[in-house]
């Protein structure tokens, strides 16, 4: 399922990943951060925490790792990652997800 046009015209984020593997758009305030991401090629996250996460699938399968709970989510599937507890997670090529933020400086916007 496309992203609508006003929603790709939202701005990204900076991220440690080339932009052939993964695109964001994103809405920053000042209580969070609402990520659209794009997995263009199959990604894999390394073990990491930080503040509350909730996310959903919207297309595509994203298995995550939450502490020591490992599953898959398919569309629809929507997940919640408490604050500090570490998760990794593989996304195959096509998933998109969007994720929520408790953080709203996770990640910067680019300019």
């Amino acid at each position: 399922m496309p992203l609508p046009e006003f929603i790709l015209n939202l701005p990204a984020i900076e991220l440690p990943v080339p932009e052939d593997v993964v695109t964001t758009n994103a809405v920053r305030s000042d209580a969070g951060l609402v990520v659209f991401f794009s997995i263009h090629k199959d990604l894999e996250l390394p073990a990491h925490s930080h503040e509350a996460q909730w996310g959903t699938v919207l297309e595509g399968a994203l298995e995550l790792t939450i502490g020591d709970d490992t599953r898959i989510y398919h569309p629809g599937e929507s997940y919640s990652i408490p604050s500090g507890v570490v998760h990794s997670a593989r996304a195959r090529a096509g998933t998109r997800v969007v994720d929520v933020f408790e953080e709203a400086d996770r990640y910067p916007l680019k300019s």
